[in-house]
């Protein structure tokens, strides 16, 4: 691995130990409060947790086939050679409810170019599937064995998306855009204050560690409170 690779994996596997409220927590303190997606956007499996910075795919209704697209790198699926080692894929499906928009062998293909999971704000075919692959998280809305192959196309790769937000119509994320998500739901980190956002939480994780050690061994709620300001 080259410097870069070392620090997206090193980020990635301290975000893991943390959980998404706490990074939501010090993100809202700084003034970003929407930085949560839709809460209907949830892991296949609870014990799923995922983090990467954001390989972006826009969608769009269309009713054409692969073949009579004018983009060369959707219908030839030549972009997945763009994924990297860590990134995480994040597709917004553009509104379109029904389809499938992600199933096995995208999954195969992204994960065989190294990244780290996929997240749908849409739907994945083939659940059973990626229920079963090893390393590779999945957070969708839904399920549906409906192709997405003359409903929706690909119109944008690696350019900003809008994904539907919790506290807002829609959140936008960027490539690049740190993605971190657990049972809880996923947030976006933008990449500009990831490294500030990571040692605050830490920080953060570290009090309320301190706090529950006390509570845990009998200590007063209030006086903890009073003492660290958090529970």
């Amino acid at each position: 691995m080259n410097h870069a690779e070392l620090k997206l994996a090193d980020t990635a596997a301290r975000l893991k130990k943390l959980y998404t409220a706490a990074v939501y927590d010090i993100m809202d303190e700084m003034g970003l409060p929407n930085q949560c997606l839709d809460l209907g956007i949830k892991p296949l499996d609870r014990s799923m947790r995922i983090a990467g910075p954001a390989f972006t795919i826009g969608c769009a209704a269309d009713a054409r086939v692969d073949w009579e697209y004018d983009n060369e790198e959707v219908k030839r699926f030549t972009f997945f050679r763009r994924m990297y080692q860590g990134c995480v894929v994040i597709v917004s499906s553009g509104g379109e409810s029904k389809a499938g928009h992600w199933g096995e062998l995208m999954s195969m293909s992204s994960k065989a170019r190294g990244a780290a999971g996929v997240i749908l704000d849409g739907g994945i075919r083939d659940g059973n599937i990626l229920m079963g692959m090893d390393g590779w998280p999945v957070f969708t809305r839904y399920l549906s064995p409906i192709e997405s192959r003359g409903r929706t196309r690909i119109r944008a790769i690696e350019e900003p998306i809008a994904v539907g937000g919790s506290l807002t119509t829609q959140v936008r994320v960027n490539p690049g855009d740190w993605l971190f998500g657990d049972m809880d739901g996923v947030v976006v980190i933008p990449s500009k204050i990831v490294d500030d956002v990571l040692r605050k939480a830490e920080a953060m994780g570290g009090i309320e560690d301190q706090a529950r050690e006390e509570i845990r061994n009998g200590a007063d709620v209030t006086t903890v409170f009073e003492k660290y300001g958090r529970l």
